[in-house]
């Protein structure tokens, strides 16, 4: 057998990889997978071939999900569709396959992005760090509830550090997988890449060996640098793949499944100078030998999808089931025993509702006490503002609520760059709408509010940009318009284009701006002004802006370069800092009316 780069005959055989964990785990059949019956036809009979099932549950991007809770509104959650959302909701559909299943065959796995998302999340992260209290995280006592066989890495693992990561794998009573992130140094898996799962068919059956290979994304190089860099290193996945899954058929698996924290889209959200964010149909395409991809990452609900592998002919299997918790992932297939060999005649996949079920009541009572302290503490009031601010129209017109951002950020980066050779420059400041439902209420505002606002753990940085990079920047940014010749009707809901989130697209303050949405892209800012002047090509501007889009998140232009602050401070905690040092939230403290959607010159609002 011939094995992955860097990697040792031993090391397959279970030594530990990078000090973190062993690249290959050989287990026994999992809890609910030991008892499973054959069922249809020529059982026992001599020769005459012995037909199987066996059923693969999926979940992803739970992101800190475990109550069917909305935070923000400390309410239940609830959506126009009427999702729910929770890995307790998850559990309660589990079981019911389980028991309807009555003991046969059935794995479930996770495909990643699952200890960010939530305040319970982000509690158990920054206010009270499992890694100082030795307390365990709620996703890891709510997932062990529901006895996973595997989660893979998503990229917002990493996004509070090694350190944390690496205690919660370490909590989970299932492994955490992640083939394509290796040691800088050494170049060997960092996390365990695979693992091979012997599951019982029944008495007197034969034992299915079932491969599940997981792939994290390569965009953590970009998204979580600060913690990574000169750490781990993120291979390509469909290479990964190409490398892996040899190896797992040469160990015995039978079947291979992957769990991929990535789309199925082809693209990706920064340039090529790190592999694809969304492969997983290439992989299928591309890598012989798979017979099944559970997929996460795009948020998207795929129920089945058929991909032909162009060197085997054969049908891959994928399908992704939303995020949060709102849908399940079921796939059946059925296997025929021939000859000392497995063959799938049948594959198919379905995702299920969520809401169709009550939450799991052993789920919600391993995370109570947490869920509880929590909630408590978004409820804390920080301040009281003026006025209700709202982001409703935050990404088509100039609004209070998004310059409290640009306020906030460019205080904190004027105050640290104070008495430094950067002091003279003006300070810009660069945020994004992020949410269209965050309110400030009029009176009190509370850290639930705030959350709600910033949704994202970004940290705060800032770079040097000149003139000409400011309005390349802006430029890039309203592409998120579509075109609208002048005369044309006007609707909010419709004027950005439907391919570019809302965190695609920033606005700035300091500069005075207009956005043609009339012109084409690229011909759109059409005033570029600070204090009545416009802004010359060679003037020098210090920038403030998150950690995501500094290293390339979005691939904005320009805006990837070496920081001048990086202070490690998250904006959301310096949004609420900075509330409860005035008292007051009023618009007249930071609101200045500085950018506008115009055609020809007249405003469109």
């Amino acid at each position: 057998m011939t094995l992955p780069e860097g990697v040792s005959r031993r090391s397959v055989l279970g030594a530990a990889a990078a000090g973190v964990a062993a690249p290959v785990i050989l287990s026994g059949a999992a809890p609910f997978a030991s008892a499973a019956e054959a069922h249809g036809t020529g059982h026992g009979h001599g020769s005459t071939p012995q037909t199987y099932d066996l059923t693969v549950l999926g979940t992803s991007d739970t992101h800190g999900n475990v109550y069917n809770w909305d935070y923000y509104k400390d309410l239940e959650y609830d959506d126009s569709a009427h999702n729910d959302v929770g890995v307790a909701k998850l559990a309660a559909l589990v079981n019911q396959i389980r028991r309807e299943r009555k003991g046969k065959a059935t794995l479930v796995l996770d495909a990643g992005d699952t200890i960010q998302g939530t305040p319970l999340a982000t509690y158990y992260a920054k206010q009270e760090p499992i890694t100082e209290t030795g307390a365990k995280h709620p996703m890891a006592r709510a997932m062990n509830v529901l006895h996973y066989d595997a989660v893979t890495l998503g990229n917002h693992e990493f996004n509070y550090g090694l350190p944390l990561l690496n205690l919660w794998i370490r909590q989970l009573g299932f492994p955490a997988l992640a083939a394509n992130a290796v040691s800088a140094k050494t170049g060997k898996p960092a996390f365990t890449p695979y693992v091979i799962k012997k599951v019982s068919l029944g008495k007197g059956a034969p034992t299915l060996r079932v491969g599940i290979l997981g792939l994290t994304n390569p965009g953590v190089a970009i998204w979580d640098k600060g913690n990574v860099e000169g750490k781990l290193l993120f291979k390509d996945m469909v290479e990964t793949a190409a490398t892996w899954v040899p190896v797992m058929r040469a160990r015995g698996a039978d079947i291979v499944l992957i769990s991929a924290h990535g789309g199925d889209s082809g693209v990706s959200s920064y340039g090529p100078e790190i592999p694809n964010e969304n492969p997983s149909a290439l992989i299928a395409q591309n890598v012989p030998g798979i017979d099944a991809i559970l997929f996460g990452h795009a948020h998207n609900e795929v129920a089945q999808r058929f991909v032909t592998n162009t060197e085997t002919g054969r049908q891959v299997l994928l399908s992704e089931p939303s995020k949060w918790g709102q849908r399940l992932t079921r796939m059946d297939f059925t296997l025929v025993r021939s000859k000392n060999s497995w063959t799938i005649t049948s594959a198919k996949s379905a995702t299920l509702n969520t809401n169709t079920v009550t939450e799991d009541k052993a789920v919600l009572a391993a995370v109570k006490a947490q869920h509880t302290k929590s909630v408590a503490y978004v409820n804390q009031v920080v301040a009281a503002s003026t006025e209700e601010l709202s982001a409703a129209e935050s990404r088509y017109k100039d609004t209070p609520i998004l310059d409290y951002i640009n306020k906030v950020q460019t205080d904190t980066v004027s105050a640290a760059l104070a008495g430094t050779s950067y002091a003279s420059l003006p300070v810009l400041s660069i945020a994004a709408p992020f949410s269209r439902t965050a309110v400030f209420p009029q009176g009190d505002v509370k850290i639930k509010d705030v959350a709600g606002l910033y949704i994202y753990d970004n940290t705060l940085e800032a770079v040097v940009l000149t003139g000409a990079e400011v309005k390349a920047y802006l430029e890039y940014s309203a592409k998120f318009f579509v075109t609208l010749p002048v005369g044309a009707a006007v609707d909010p809901a419709t004027i950005s284009n439907p391919s570019i989130p809302d965190y695609n697209y920033d606005v700035l303050s300091g500069v005075d701006y207009d956005i043609d949405i009339s012109q084409p892209v690229g011909s759109r800012i059409t005033r570029l002004e600070i204090a009545g002047a416009p802004v010359a090509a060679d003037a020098q501007f210090v920038v403030a802006v998150n950690n995501y889009r500094r290293s390339g998140g979005g691939a904005f232009p320009g805006i990837v370069k070496e920081q001048v602050y990086n202070a490690q401070q998250e904006i959301r905690q310096l949004l609420i800092d900075w509330a409860q040092a005035k008292g007051q939230i009023s618009p007249a403290d930071f609101f200045v009316a500085n950018w506008r959607l115009v055609r020809a010159g007249v405003p469109v609002f």
